[in-house]
């Protein structure tokens, strides 16, 4: 078994969007969607990435309802690629379903799994299994709290507000070599979840592909602050996680001539601002490859250092060659010169990106003691 060991991980996420291609007309079928999907996450352990994480939709134009049964094919043909979600619904999502499918992931996987959870951003989705969404955050928090149950405990009893009790249940399989999945929790807008990463010492992922700085900016100092109230560390050594977006080409002016009709007919913010506004609104960078080196290098001055890097590179309605060859820019000559950049002047007690392998060794020192 192979374990990344990088002080930061890098990797790209998808969202599962089936969008027609603004330039052709031309609109891939689910088929279509879905092995290409396959082709880029193999495409990105080749091209030197860490990570490949995969959301979660149950509706057009999204194809992605069943991420662990789509992570499994893929972890079957990789060698080192860190599998995860880029959302997990911890609300409408049973707990037991979510702590057997992960765990069983972790041993298919041989450990090269972790996951995502969030309250995702279809209000619809409540309704379709059941759920009511004015009580998205208590869901979020009781669901939570079962699921970190589940996989630390042999047998749990427990009762709460919003499913059946469970009486005497041992969730099947255990964690591989007894230590869980390492959980990141998502959000773009809410303290109460900043919070909940915290106290349980998880990590959080802000992903910033949406709004300035000065958000998460918030979101991650208050998580940072509460994480060392909780005594888990100090904090500067909390793990945090940030998403972003980058269209390449050698020179910058032909990368926004091609990326400019998809920026805007995109499904989430196309028709809204103009490319230019939300390039200096948001993290998104359209332009040279040490243009996107440039721009990302300066995130841990306002976030500080940090653990996962995840890029957002094939939505929109982006062919799947060109999306590949984004790929080979961005595996070839964008991660290699950040990876130099972070690691310069980075504190030793800053800790490395969370992997299984470290994960387990940790807990073997803690049985030790």
């Amino acid at each position: 078994m192979s374990d990344v060991t990088s002080q930061m991980q890098f990797g790209i996420f998808t969202v599962s969007d089936i969008t027609e291609d603004p330039t052709t007309g031309a609109t891939p079928t689910e088929r279509d969607k879905i092995r290409d999907t396959v082709t880029l996450a193999k495409h990105a352990e080749d091209v030197g990435l860490d990570v490949f994480a995969l959301g979660e939709h149950h509706n057009p134009p999204f194809w992605s309802s069943s991420p662990t049964t789509t992570l499994a094919y893929i972890a079957a043909h990789t060698q080192n690629l860190v599998l995860s979600t880029a959302t997990t619904l911890i609300t409408t999502n049973d707990p037991v379903k979510i702590a057997e499918d992960f765990a069983m992931l972790q041993h298919l996987s041989d450990g090269r799994v972790d996951l995502m959870l969030g309250r995702g951003n279809t209000g619809p989705v409540y309704p379709w299994f059941g759920k009511d969404i004015r009580q998205g955050l208590p869901l979020a928090i009781e669901n939570y709290n079962l699921l970190h149950r589940l996989w630390r405990e042999e047998v749990v009893d427990w009762e709460g507000k919003f499913r059946t009790p469970l009486q005497g249940f041992t969730s099947t399989p255990r964690p591989l070599d007894g230590v869980a999945p390492f959980v990141w929790h998502g959000s773009i807008r809410t303290p109460e979840i900043a919070e909940q990463a915290a106290y349980y010492g998880d990590g959080f992922f802000a992903n910033n592909i949406f709004w300035p700085k000065e958000h998460y900016q918030r979101l991650i100092a208050l998580y940072r602050q509460r994480y060392a109230h909780y005594g888990h560390g100090t904090p500067e050594q909390a793990i945090v996680g940030l998403g972003g977006q980058a269209f390449m080409a050698a020179k910058s002016q032909d990368a926004v001539t091609q990326f400019r009709p998809y920026f805007d007919n995109a499904p989430v913010y196309g028709h809204g601002p103009s490319l230019e506004d939300f390039s200096e609104m948001t993290p998104l960078t359209v332009g040279s490859p040490q243009q996107v080196i440039d721009r990302y290098a300066s995130m841990r001055e306002y976030y500080g250092d940090y653990q996962r890097q995840l890029f957002l590179m094939d939505h929109a309605g982006l062919p799947l060659k060109t999306v590949l060859e984004q790929l080979d820019i961005l595996g070839g000559e964008v991660v290699p010169a950040l990876r130099k950049e972070f690691a310069k002047n980075r504190p030793a007690d800053v800790p490395d990106a969370p992997t299984h392998a470290q994960r387990v060794a940790t807990a073997n020192v803690e049985v030790a003691r």
